[in-house]
């Protein structure tokens, strides 16, 4: 992986110390051709940083995912005036999950806070989410546009429905309370955060970071949230997101293949099982009815019932058949599905259980 990191200014002594309590706080922050507003938008969120100094310290770690524009000279430049900005340049782009994963390994704070750059959400989101967390002692808090409470403003009516309902069927396969699965703008416990070997590329890092979050039994809560895509912030600058709707709807499918990949098969299956014993129960019922209505020997008015049951309505056992085996298919691997999700859960407590066991005794 081709990538360099830049902290311009003078560095200073970010490590928590006895004469200060106050907790260090790591701002993350993933662009990507983001020329227009990057100058405008880091300026106000280090203003705002700068208000909650009585309170916190803080980094503001920005990650130049592989621009094609001005974004990573910009970035730099903005660096170059303040010696609490790490700037982090990836020479391609790897997508969100890589550039968020690439400023985790290099996050100083007890707590890390990651931002979007358009500003969709203000950036006083930043200290309610860290009031919620420190309170609640949460591992992760979310900022959630759909919870109660929350809302959004000037989202295209198409990406506001995927939106929504792709986070109702991630709800309902991750079985928890939380509303808003796949946002970025969340609050982390650095510790607990660092002991999660994430490994997706793309925007499923956010549902990826729930997924393991959950099989560990961590505590994750949500506030409400304003969605503001009037980008009053930016005067109404915004950037072309780089995520499609395609791209966003097989990462909301896949997800929910990883919370639950039994709900893909068994609860199919049984449906399928249901209109298959449906289609051939009736033809059964056929076949009995043609037995009383035939004479001869019982093997012969069983092969008579059979021909004048399939004579009256042959699709029936073509798709009662087909159906069938359909059905057996999809339990099948729904149990093979379940016993493997047993075995990954297993094999991830036990690796994340040596992770920080090892992490210690360095």
């Amino acid at each position: 992986m081709s990538a360099t990191t830049s902290r311009q200014g003078t560095v200073i002594d970010l490590e928590p110390k006895e004469r200060d309590p106050r907790p260090l706080v790591s701002v993350v922050v993933p662009v990507f051709n983001e020329a227009e507003i990057i100058t405008h938008n880091l300026g106000v969120l280090c203003d705002y940083l700068d208000e909650l100094q009585d309170m916190y310290r803080w980094e503001l770690v920005v990650v130049n995912d592989g621009s094609t524009d001005e974004t990573g000279e910009l970035a730099d430049e903005f660096a170059a005036e303040r010696d609490n900005v790490l700037v982090l340049h990836h020479h391609t782009n790897f997508k969100l999950g890589q550039a968020l994963r690439y400023a985790f390994s290099n996050c100083r704070g007890d707590y890390v806070v990651t931002f979007d750059c358009d500003l969709s959400y203000a950036p006083e989101h930043i200290g309610r989410l860290l009031t919620e967390i420190r309170s609640t002692r949460a591992k992760i808090v979310i900022a959630s546009p759909y919870a109660p409470g929350g809302r959004t403003t000037n989202v295209p009516f198409v990406r506001r429905t995927l939106s929504r309902w792709a986070n109702r069927f991630l709800g309902t396969t991750a079985r928890g309370r939380v509303s808003t699965l796949t946002g970025m703008v969340r609050a982390y416990d650095r510790p607990f955060l660092s002991t999660l070997n994430l490994k997706s590329m793309g925007t499923d890092i956010n549902t990826e970071i729930l997924f393991k979050a959950e099989l560990l039994g961590a505590t994750v809560v949500e506030i409400p949230a304003h969605l503001d895509w009037t980008f009053a912030q930016t005067g109404g600058v915004r950037r072309r997101s780089p995520i499609s709707l395609a791209s966003s709807a097989n990462a909301y499918l896949f997800s929910g293949f990883m919370f639950r990949p039994v709900l893909f098969f068994i609860g199919p299956g049984l449906l399928v099982l249901a209109a298959a014993l449906y289609t051939l129960g009736w033809v059964v019922y056929r076949a009995a009815v043609a037995f009383g209505q035939v004479s001869g020997s019982f093997d012969a008015r069983v092969t008579e019932a059979i021909r004048l049951a399939y004579e009256a309505a042959p699709y029936a056992f073509v798709v009662g058949g087909v159906a069938l085996l359909v059905a057996i298919q999809l339990i099948s691997l729904g149990t093979i599905a379940l016993q493997s999700e047993r075995y990954f859960k297993e094999l991830f407590h036990f690796d994340t259980t040596l992770y920080r066991t090892l992490k210690r005794g360095r």
